[in-house]
């Protein structure tokens, strides 16, 4: 599977290396957010305790239940708004 993000209700690609090899190259990578946003995610899952086993998350949900909810910092380029969607949520 690929790691995504949702940004406004769609999900977005996650810049690896799948991504830039095999996805779209540096133009997708551009368009992409940065793993940073599933490390924070992940940490904030895990921060919630053993109570959230079993649950489906989207990271920029998680990030959002803790009071992040400006992801600009997680964008390839900064200041991109326009992420290339991801199809494998």
């Amino acid at each position: 599977g690929s790691a995504s993000t949702t940004t406004g209700h769609h999900t977005t690609t996650i810049a690896t290396a799948a991504v830039r090899n095999l996805l779209g190259g540096d133009t997708m990578m551009s368009k992409s957010r940065t793993p940073e946003i599933i490390a924070d995610a992940a940490h904030a899952i895990f921060e919630m305790g053993i109570n959230n086993t079993g649950n489906f998350f989207l990271d920029d949900e998680v990030l959002a239940g803790i009071g992040v909810t400006d992801l600009d910092k997680y964008s390839v380029v900064p200041g991109e708004t326009e992420h290339f969607p991801d199809l494998f949520l």
